[in-house]
């Protein structure tokens, strides 16, 4: 499970390198956002607003896998 207190972090001391986006799985919009300067500038501060719901999404997508794993298991 992602924590929202690192990914919050990593938006604040490392967001002008996408480590956000890269923390919770979004790989393509990270590489995008490090190649435009995170949308020059603006997905930055979008990210704030936005980064809770993508950590609640990745940790969702993976208690969803873990739970068809735990199914296919019996």
């Amino acid at each position: 499970m992602k924590s929202k207190a690192v990914a919050f972090l990593l938006w604040f001391f490392f967001g002008w390198f996408s480590m956000h986006r890269f923390y919770v799985g979004k790989v393509g919009s990270g590489i995008l956002y490090l190649l435009t300067g995170q949308l020059l500038g603006i997905g930055w501060v979008i990210d704030l607003f936005l980064l809770g719901g993508m950590v609640d999404t990745y940790n969702n997508k993976e208690r969803i896998n873990q739970l068809e794993g735990a199914f296919m298991a019996r």
